[in-house]
């Protein structure tokens, strides 16, 4: 998505069992951090319009809400 430096890809550890989601969090300068969520396996092209984000504050993580 981003070739930016403060872009983070990581896949590591991904769990076999979970969606077949990826994710990208882009760190913004004068703006609120973005996490953009996207089906693992899409083409380039399907990728320009199956995506969605969400801005930092906006999310929760997981295990608070368990």
């Amino acid at each position: 998505m981003s070739s930016d430096p403060d872009v983070d890809t990581r896949r590591d550890g991904a769990d076999p069992q979970s969606p077949p989601i990826d994710h990208v969090t882009v760190e913004n300068d004068d703006a609120p951090n973005e996490c953009a969520l996207f089906p693992r396996e899409a083409s380039e092209e399907e990728l320009l319009t199956t995506w969605i984000t969400a801005h930092e504050g906006s999310y929760v993580d997981l295990e608070s809400m368990r």
